[in-house]
């Protein structure tokens, strides 16, 4: 007799001699499919490691800068209360008194310490002066809200259009014709039960996660094999038909992730993660810099807070005051705008 043999894949197919367009269509088709299947897996698998190293680098961030944004929120109400005693408490001309009150701006504006808009020496004294900067600050208030009211509704019109896009539809069919294969109350004995116990565990997680590619992976490796006549063209036709419907949907879905992802890299949290990555390459650990600079400022901050203080116990001259702290001086205003006001208004939330 002899001898049989076992079909790898998932369709049995009898190839006629002459190869029509049709089969030519179909064997690109299965090519794509295969392809994207893969594209899906590596880049949900990206996503996923992202999303991970993410968390990890948070926490770790968190664990070694909470002292240091303590420290300086610290740091920042010591400074605020020195200039409400020394406007309380001290006695200048009027000129001198709006000269402190620029100093005091000065810090503020420069983010050496948090704004503080309504204070009352800075509103009798200082409105006119600044009516420009609290134009753009409303400015820039009114444009976050917009933003915000913007994403929402997008985020609500996206959802609501979703959930009726050809991909969602083929999800739950799928879902449910793997559902109804392989329910483990379906099985006839206990080990096909807690085959199939396993297998719908997968199931549900790709469908509670629209993972499409995963169902399909699963249906293509579960299901009987399918007969597929080469010599028939209603065959060949159905079969690229249906190939085609799912390489559009799994294209899709790998554009979503692609967005994601992308989305993902572009917060925060995910822009320190892709900065710590460049910085490792070129030999440079991302988190102690960080911790670092910040102790940095901690300790230009403290002088600043001298300086206050002192002219408050009259340690120092009006006029030595006038000039500025000299800490101030080496400010880089960029990096304390972009990193320790950032941190400091993480820490207050």
């Amino acid at each position: 007799m002899p001898r049989k043999t076992t079909v790898p894949s998932q369709s049995i197919k009898v190839t006629p001699l002459a190869l029509s367009q049709l089969h030519i269509r179909l064997e690109f088709l299965e090519k794509e499919h295969q392809s994207l299947l893969k594209q899906i897996k590596r880049k949900r698998t990206e996503l996923k490691n992202f999303v991970e190293q993410m968390r990890s680098f948070g926490t770790e961030f968190l664990n070694k800068a909470t002292p240091g944004f303590r420290k300086m929120a610290e740091l920042d109400q010591e400074i605020h209360a020195l200039f409400e005693e020394i406007f309380t408490t001290r006695k200048f001309g009027k000129q001198t008194l709006k000269n402190i009150q620029a100093v005091y701006r000065n810090l503020q504006v420069t983010g050496a310490i948090s704004l503080k808009p309504n204070s009352q020496q800075l509103d009798t004294e200082l409105d006119e002066s600044f009516d420009n900067e609290d134009s753009q600050s409303d400015f820039s208030k009114e444009t976050s809200e917009d933003q915000h009211q913007y994403w929402q509704g997008q985020q609500s019109v996206d959802s609501a259009s979703v959930v009726r896009t050809d991909d969602q539809r083929k999800i739950r069919q799928t879902f449910l014709k793997l559902a109804e294969i392989f329910h483990p109350d379906k099985a006839r004995d206990s080990e096909t039960q807690k085959s199939h116990t396993e297998i719908m565990k997968e199931i549900n997680k790709a469908y509670q996660e629209g993972d499409l590619a995963r169902l399909l992976e699963i249906e293509r490796s579960q299901q009987p094999l399918e007969i597929i006549d080469s010599n028939n063209e209603d065959d060949l036709t159905r079969k690229c038909r249906t190939l085609e419907q799912h390489n559009q949907i799994l294209l899709a879905q790998y554009e979503k992730l692609k967005q994601e992802l992308r989305l993902t890299k572009n917060t925060p949290e995910g822009t320190m993660v892709c900065d710590s990555r460049k910085a490792a390459k070129k030999g440079i650990d991302a988190m102690t810099a960080i911790v670092e600079t910040m102790e940095s400022q901690i300790n230009v901050v403290s002088e600043i807070r001298d300086f206050v203080k002192d002219f408050r116990e009259q340690k120092i001259t009006i006029k030595e005051f006038l000039a500025g702290p000299t800490p101030l001086h080496s400010l880089d205003e960029e990096t304390i705008e972009d990193i320790l006001e950032q941190m400091l208004s993480e820490l207050m939330r």
